[in-house]
């Protein structure tokens, strides 16, 4: 007997591991650059215009993955950017040179931004029929597939194993797994008709400004929470190297208690809170003399920023006369947006001014969260 995909316990497990899976295979990319920069030669600036293949393949699947939501359900459009995404990531080590590199990259950004953006609209979905705050738990996942995934990386590269093995390997593991969640992804009736894609406007560009302001302040504790701990701090460099573990750590605490803190709350008080809590957060690191009150600022903008992306999808999905898929991948676009051009921002000001003056503007940026917080008021009536 074919398994049902409205079994909605065994839905909510296969959509666990599909974000499980999207973080992992995420990761797995990331903690093996180094090994791929070296294998090419390539230097640091050529490195960094590589790099840009997948947020560009990113951006790009955006409005088409939206469309095909609309027009096909998210469980097929989630079966095939899965399963091409785990695939898209040995090419990864077969690449010859800078530039095939870059196009794999183009390819394994697209099929990711395809499958985040399905996913989401599964756990949508899920949340709706389930009639209580579990979106957190979803990410949650996602931050956790990040970490195993980056852990393995790294014991692959303590070990000596090549990026290709280890990649393949992954790509097997998540592959199983995905074969097991497909059967229970639920089933979403596509709209006949309707935009391919909605340019943020109202509550949509609202909620984008929440996932901008969040995904800039995660992209500048990625890239300069170790440069800040070390040259402004004056820590290590094997303490500044755990500033971004200790902050990735806390936002899988924080979304694992996101759905009963948001029952509990609500979604409006919560992002209020986190918007002001990062703030805090970054105040705290920017006061920092000592390296252990810098971290615990890292820890901070993390409980902060955990449940931002879960609030604000969760709400982008339920906006009316907008399909969820149309709907998330707007407001998901501005938010890879701030991710994207948040980094190279912060080093540009730091550049003219100072990076205590570059995690001053996110800490105000995260006040704009609190400010924007009524967006996520779920509608009566």
């Amino acid at each position: 007997m074919p398994p049902r995909p409205d079994h909605l316990p065994l839905a909510r497990i296969a959509i666990y591991l599909t974000f499980f899976v999207c973080g992992f295979i995420l990761a797995a990319w990331v903690s093996r650059i180094p090994a791929i920069k070296q294998s090419l030669g390539l230097n640091t600036g050529e490195l960094g215009l590589v790099l840009l293949g997948a947020p560009v393949g990113l951006v790009l699947a955006m409005p088409l993955v939206g469309w095909l939501i609309a027009h096909w359900g998210s469980r097929p459009v989630l079966t095939f950017a899965s399963f091409s995404n785990c695939f898209s990531l040995p090419l990864l080590a077969l690449a010859p040179s800078g530039w095939t590199l870059a196009l794999a990259l183009f390819v394994f950004g697209f099929t990711n931004a395809a499958m985040d953006i399905s996913m989401n609209v599964q756990a949508v979905e899920t949340e709706k029929r389930n009639g209580r705050p579990i979106m957190s738990s979803f990410h949650a996942l996602f931050s956790l597939g990040g970490l195993v995934g980056a852990a393995l990386g790294g014991a692959a590269a303590a070990a000596g194993m090549e990026p290709l093995p280890f990649f393949t390997s992954m790509t097997a593991v998540s592959v199983l797994l995905m074969l097991w969640a497909i059967r229970y992804l639920i089933q979403v009736r596509p709209a006949p008709s309707g935009p391919r894609f909605v340019w943020p406007r109202g509550v949509l560009l609202g909620l984008g400004l929440i996932v901008f302001c969040t995904g800039l302040g995660e992209g500048a504790v990625a890239d300069w929470s170790a440069v800040f701990m070390k040259q402004v701090v004056g820590s290590s460099e094997a303490v500044a190297a755990l500033a971004f573990s200790a902050f990735s750590v806390a936002m899988v605490v924080g979304r694992l208690t996101g759905d009963a803190l948001t029952h509990r709350f609500g979604p409006v008080a919560l992002a209020r809170g986190g918007g002001l809590f990062a703030a805090a957060g970054f105040v705290t690191t920017l006061l920092a003399t000592r390296p252990e009150v810098a971290m615990l600022g890292f820890v901070m903008i993390g409980l902060g920023y955990c449940t931002l992306f879960p609030l604000a999808f969760s709400a982008a999905g339920r906006v009316p006369g907008v399909e969820p898929g149309v709907a998330l991948a707007s407001v998901a676009t501005l938010g890879y947006l701030g991710f994207l051009v948040g980094p190279p921002v912060i080093g540009l000001i730091a550049q003219a001014t100072s990076l205590r003056v570059s995690f001053a503007l996110v800490a105000g940026l995260a006040v704009v969260i609190a400010l924007l917080a009524e967006l996520l008021r779920p509608k009566t009536g």
